[in-house]
Formats: C-alpha cells, structure tokens, sequence
C-alpha cells in the first residue's frame, strides 16, 4: 500500500487559506457567539436552561477548534510566513469574545445552591459533562467582575497571546552553517533542520559542530527571547495572582487534574532512580566512541555495531508495521491507523519550510484528527508517527460524547500516545534479526525514559526556578543560562559534560501561552502509560475494552480518580511509579549485557 505523505487540509475548508467556506464559519462562530451572551443574559437558571446552553457553547468551541487546526495546519508547513498573522489574529478575537459569555455562564452555575446544582447536572441531558460543568462552577470562583474579565481576556491578545507569537517570529527567522565533517562541507540550515539533525546525525564530530552552533545561534538571539519569556511569564503570573492562586504550580496542576502529592509522588521516584542512568551512558561513550557526553548525545544513534547498518525504513513500510503492532493489542487501534493513513490525516513528509517538532489536533466538526510531523526514515520515526495516532485513537473514542467530554488533560493525553509508542518500540526490538540490531533498536527504545526522566525533569527544574525568581522582577539572560545549566546538571545527576545553557531560548514548549508547565505532564504520560502496557500484557484479548473504557473517563474525572477506577492504584504513593522504573531498569540490564560482546 502507498500512502500519501502530505495532508488533506481541503476536506475541512476547501480553497486554501482563503477558503471562502472558512470566512463563513468565522462569521458563524461570531453569530453563534452574540446569540450565546444574549442568551446567557436572559437565562432563568433551569436543567433545561443550563443544557440548551451547553449545546451552545460546545457548538461553538468545536468550530473555534476546527478552525484553529485548519489555520494551524497551513501555517506549520508554511512556517514563518507572515500571511497566517491576520487569521491567528482573527481566531484569537472569537475566543476573547467567547470568552466573556462564557464567564457568565460560569458565574450562573453559582447562583444554584449544591443541592440543587447536583440536581440539575445529573438530569438527562447533562450527567454526561456533570464533571465538566462541575469543574466551570469552581472555577467562577476564582472570576473577578465581568468588566475587568474582559479586560484582561482583551489584554492577553497582545500579551501572552502576543508573545508565545513573537516567539514562533523569533525562532522561523533563525539559521545557521554547521560544517559536516563527512565531506568537509559547511552547509546552511533552519533552526528546525538543526533541531531534527540534532536527535538523528550518527557522525560524532558533525553532531558536535551542529550543536556548537545551535547553541550559538540561540546565544545571538538570547536577548529577544529573554524578554519574550520574561514578559509571557510576567503576564501570566499577575494573571495568577489576580485570580487568587497561591503559586505558579497550582494552574497547571489543575489543567492536569492532578494533585500537589502525586506531582511529588512521582519526581521523587525520579529523583530516586536517575542513577540507573549513568552504567548505560557510561556503555554508550563506549560504544560511540566519545570521550565526553554531550547535550547533542542523549539520543545519538548507535552505528558500526558488529556487522549491522541500520537501513532507512520506508513510511509504507512504517505504516504496515504500526498498523500490524497495534493490531495485536487492540484491533480497533489498528483500523483507526489504517483510516488515518488512507484519509490522508498525517503531514509527514520531510521538505524545507516546515514547523519543527510534531503535533496532533482534532478537527471536532469533522470529528477527525490531523498529524503533523516530518519523517526522516530513521528508527525513531515509526515511534513518533505511532505516538501522535495514539493521540489520536484517544480522541476518536470520545466522538459519540458531547465535546466537554474531549476535553481531557495534557498529563492523560501523553497517555494514550506514549503507550502507542510502546507497542512499537517494543516490537521493534523483539522483531531483531540479530544480537547488533537488537542493541540499536534496544537503544532507540531509550530515547523515551531518557527524555521523561532526564530532559524532561530538567525542564520541571528550570521553570520551577525561573517562575520564583521571576516574581521579584525580570529574569537576566546569563540568569537563565545558569539557571539552566544547574537544572540539566541536577536533572542528568553528573552525566553530561557538555550541556546546552540555552536550551530555555530553544525549546517552545517554555513559550507555548495557553499551557503553563509544558513538561511534568509527559512523565507522567510515560508512567502511567507503563502501567497500563503492563495490564495489556496480562489482559490480552480482554484489554481493548478496558482501555477504551479508560480513555472515554479520561475527562470525566481526576487523574488520581483515573487511576483507581481503572488500574486500581494510587498515585499519591510511590509504588506505582516505582514499577515504570523498574521497567527501565530492566531494559538497561539487558543493553548491557547485550553489549558486552561489542566493547
């Protein structure tokens, strides 16, 4: 079978970016929104009241969705070019405008009574987002008056809004030269090239240069993104404290429906196994022949081992081998993937121009989804391409249910995608013809507990520290190398000698406006996703409904709730993170034995 490695844009608003069909949803979504404030400003608080609204709102949050994944999906294979700015613009408007009835609707849950509040979400036409409307009613504690709610929503456009934008500005018009010591070459690329070779350049000295420069060209650029960063998180901290929250970490914590102990439970499990680490890197300096590990080296590929070459998998063979892997826990993953193919949902090919990193989003009109990324045929990409559809299964099991239902976490998102990524890595490496191609593919498998203990913690620390010191004013840009370099020093226990200070002026999950502490939330999809990789294994034929049925709660209640409905474990306490590092463990047991015969 040949797939397509281009996306189908057109089947969400057909002619472009101009899509005459998209200029006519703008204005619907704008009607749908006046008839909403008009609405919620006669409402006479009843069951059947609060349900007509609720349609409402969710219609137009599926078409803001919907037009968001479109504007988005032209803008990430054109990056950087300026003719996207009017319609991010646009979009950002409809959702201030949103926002104020919106508030409203809130502040109405508040008027009822508890008693009579539990009556009327759990009537027919709401037990379905009872969790949700419950979730919106504590949040209106927190609303300040309605005039000044909407001033600060209209501020954000040109604050927080503006400068996660600036950012995006800032980082497409960044390139450098690095000097590929293969042929002697030096070669100019974009800061998201750069970004890609970084993770997948198998030559030690090119690798070397690349970083060099990489973290050069971030070093140039260092006081733009300074202030972009220092401004995004100033806004958001008045705005955190205007709202009454205690401290930086309380917003995310609640977008991640999770508490205070199990973010502890789970770092401190971190914390406690990051040593296991240090045998497999040591083994690693051996087998590429470094002397030093550097920032560029955590995920370097593993060549010239044995008589193995590692050969480009092609993304036909990719998709079979993904579809066939998920077919073997849960039929259903393995037609949605087939589907997600053929229907041409996946931007992966690998052409200049492109956004780095990779994403999935759904298309809630549709009820579709769209996969961004480039594929580059190296080991890890069938992992990354089985990620994001993981992302999007999730998603696609929740389409019978009201939108509000969708609407789960980033922390139980990382789940459903990180556990599609296992059943991959996973086959990989039992599929091995050979002791050397074991030990690759074993290493690829890495990657993942690499950047969820390490780099990711490495992020925790640094945000955790920079958001402290930011509340007493603006954060220097040598500041923030420091600040940096003692978290990767705290995060890698010692193990890198060569680090990467600029990796806050780098990395865009810091400057990302709409999600404060991008990072804690991907550990804890690895782990928790561990646990249920462990339940698959044992449920076999049985575990296809049990996961289903996990991942249609997934926005219906709390995480630590989550996890006791349907694992039977408790967050709060360290054993359950304890055995997704015993995991780990048992695999760098078995690289290093493995690669023995190799040193």
């Amino acid at each position: 079978m040949t797939y397509s490695q281009t996306w189908d844009l057109e089947s969400i608003y057909p002619g472009g970016i101009n899509s005459p069909e998209l200029m006519a949803k703008y204005d619907l979504v704008a009607e749908q929104i006046h008839s909403f404030a008009e609405a919620v400003d006669q409402a006479e608080v009843s069951a059947e009241t609060i349900a007509n609204l609720s349609d409402l709102a969710q219609s137009i949050g599926s078409g803001l969705g919907t037009i968001n994944i479109f504007i988005n999906g032209w803008a990430s294979v054109d990056y950087g070019n300026s003719i996207y700015s009017p319609h991010f613009d646009k979009l950002g408007k409809l959702f201030v405008d949103f926002s104020a009835p919106l508030n409203k609707f809130q502040k109405l849950l508040l008027t009822l009574d508890d008693a009579s509040f539990e009556r009327v979400i759990h009537s027919e036409r709401l037990t379905n987002i009872a969790f949700y409307l419950t979730e919106l009613r504590t949040n209106a504690k927190r609303l300040l008056d309605d005039d000044t709610e909407s001033l600060i929503n209209q501020l954000d456009l040109d604050g927080q809004q503006a400068w996660s934008k600036h950012y995006d500005t800032i980082s497409a018009s960044l390139s450098m030269n690095y000097t590929d010591t293969k042929d002697g070459k030096t070669r100019h690329i974009s800061a998201g090239q750069a970004l890609n070779m970084l993770d997948g350049e198998a030559n030690n000295d090119t690798r070397a240069n690349i970083m060099a420069n990489y973290e050069k060209m971030w070093s140039n650029a260092e006081n733009l993104t300074a202030d972009t960063l220092n401004h995004l998180a100033g806004f958001r901290l008045t705005n955190q404290k205007a709202h009454n929250r205690k401290n930086h970490l309380e917003q995310p914590l609640e977008m991640n429906r999770m508490s205070q102990a199990t973010l502890d439970a789970m770092w401190r499990v971190v914390d406690d196994n990051k040593s296991m680490f240090k045998p497999y890197f040591d083994r690693k300096k051996q087998l590429l022949g470094l002397k030093n590990i550097g920032w560029q080296d955590q995920v370097a590929p593993l060549t010239n081992i044995g008589n193995y070459q590692p050969e480009e998998v092609s993304y036909d063979d990719a998709a079979a081998f993904i579809i066939e892997q998920f077919g073997k826990f849960s039929p259903k993953m393995a037609s949605f993937a087939k589907m997600a193919f053929e229907k041409r949902w996946i931007e992966s090919e690998n052409r200049p121009g492109k956004q780095p990193g990779g994403y999935m989003e759904s298309v809630p009109d549709l009820q579709e989804s769209r996969i961004f990324l480039t594929y580059t045929g190296s080991v890890n990409d069938a992992a990354t391409i089985a990620h994001e559809l993981g992302h999007a299964f999730h998603s696609a099991q929740l389409t019978d249910l009201p939108l509000w239902r969708d609407a789960y976490a980033m922390n139980v998102a990382e789940t459903a995608s990180t556990f599609a990524e296992l059943i991959v890595n996973d086959a990989n490496v039992r599929g091995a013809k050979s002791d050397a191609e074991k030990l690759v593919l074993l290493d690829a498998k890495m990657t993942n507990p690499i950047a969820m203990f390490l780099n990711i913690h490495a992020r925790f620390l640094f945000e955790d520290a920079f958001y402290q010191e930011r509340k007493n004013g603006v954060v220097t840009p040598q500041r923030l190398n420091e600040l940096m370099d003692d978290a990767q020093k705290n995060a890698f226990d010692g193990i890198l000698d060569v680090r990467h200070p600029h990796f806050w002026s780098s990395k865009l999950h810091f400057f990302i406006d709409s999600v404060p502490f991008y990072n804690f939330p991907y550990t804890f999809g690895y782990l928790f996703s561990a646990g249920i990789y462990a339940q698959a294994q044992k449920d076999g034929a049985d575990f296809e409904d049990k996961y289903i049925a996990l991942l249609r709660d997934t926005a219906n209640m709390t995480s630590e709730e989550l996890a006791k409905k349907h694992l039977g474990v408790d967050l709060t306490q360290p054993d359950f993170w304890q055995a997704g590092a015993n995991l780990i463990q048992k695999d760098i047991d078995e690289f290093l034995t493995l690669s023995e015969q190799f040193i």
